[in-house]
């Protein structure tokens, strides 16, 4: 799923997100809870009308946010006080305004308000942080009045196995729609977040979706989906476009490196998206070092289609029953034979 932050995935339009394929985006609450206030897109019609997009959307609960991005106060067993990034404004926020404020929103799909650490945290902490958002879980469910949207609760933990196990099965017997996996790729070695992985994903209902948040990269997603994962978000793949960096089917391009100011060739030979069928990399090149946002724009594009693409591969090997091979088979083609199969970010 793209990120559409604030209510837009940057630099480009809800058309080109459609052309590129995706049938959903994420929005997040936090934000737009601030910044127009969800009051204000209940009034234009709900997310959908407010932002001209007619696919799925997903918004969280804007929980990560408030405790990585805020000035986090207070963590009470009603909620949470927090001083707004933007003004410094007070807010409390519980499970049920959390809801409410979803609702407002119009989304399709919905998260519960949680308690996310970061890694590494001490094993009491992160106890209180897994049995609080089981019981705020509970407290969102009881206060989601939509049959439209569709909650899903969130499975936290931080990397301790008996308290990720514990909140899987205690969200599983509420009987959510689906399941979100929280709280990993805050930190923690890329082998540690597969092995909370490899214990996790089986806890949870095979015939309804898994979600991993905050993961983007491509080793990642190959690894998720190994491990029975369906669905991720990332601002990875716009971020890194965004500062020149491209996924390419040979790996990663830095577009601003000098050896391309005179490549003429395609971005990408393997690849029919809109920028790498009409442009060079001389010319993506000359955009970034002129400052230029048409440059910012291309690449972005490029890597949601590149992805978007990548998990359509993933989906046919599965269909054809080669995943394996065919997860090899890529991280060859884009790590590079010998080279680690791990991206730094994302």
């Amino acid at each position: 799923m793209p990120v559409g932050t604030k209510a837009t995935v940057k630099t480009l339009t809800p058309g080109q997100l459609q052309e590129i394929g995706f049938p959903i985006i994420l929005a997040n609450t936090y934000h737009l809870y601030l910044r127009p206030g969800s009051k204000i897109i209940q009034e234009a019609g709900g997310l959908h009308s407010f932002m001209n997009w007619p696919g799925v959307i997903l918004t969280d609960s804007g929980g990560f946010q408030i405790f990585s991005l805020a000035s986090l106060t207070k963590v009470e067993e009603e909620g949470v006080v927090f001083r707004s990034h933007l003004d410094g404004s007070p807010h409390f926020l519980t499970p049920e305004k959390v809801m409410a404020i979803q609702a407002e929103l119009g989304a399709d799909i919905i998260m519960p308000l949680d308690q996310c650490l970061p890694y590494p945290s001490p094993y009491e902490a992160a106890r209180e942080a897994q049995e609080r958002t089981t019981r705020w879980a509970a407290r969102c469910r009881e206060a989601h009045q939509n049959p439209k949207q569709a909650l899903f609760g969130i499975v936290q933990g931080v990397v301790y196995h008996d308290l990720r196990e514990k909140s899987a099965r205690e969200l599983v017997a509420m009987d959510f729609p689906g399941y979100a996996v929280g709280g990993l790729s805050v930190g923690e070695p890329k082998p540690l977040m597969y092995e909370v992985l490899d214990y996790t994903v089986p806890l949870l209902p095979e015939n309804k979706p898994r979600y991993l948040m905050g993961v983007g990269s491509p080793d990642a997603l190959w690894e998720g989906v190994a491990r029975g994962i369906d669905m991720f978000d990332c601002v990875f793949p716009t971020r890194i476009a965004r500062n020149g960096t491209a996924m390419t089917s040979r790996g990663r391009v830095i577009i601003r490196d000098a050896v391309y100011a005179r490549d003429f060739s395609p971005l990408d030979a393997e690849c029919s998206c809109y920028t790498c069928q009409n442009f060079t990399r001389a010319y993506l090149r000359h955009l970034f070092n002129a400052k230029e946002i048409l440059g910012l724009v291309l690449v972005t594009h490029h890597n949601l289609y590149f992805l978007r693409e990548m998990m359509q591969e993933i989906r046919r090997a599965l269909q054809e029953n080669h995943f394996n091979r065919a997860k090899e088979e890529f991280f060859y083609r884009y790590y590079g034979p010998g080279k680690e199969k791990n991206d730094s970010t994302g």
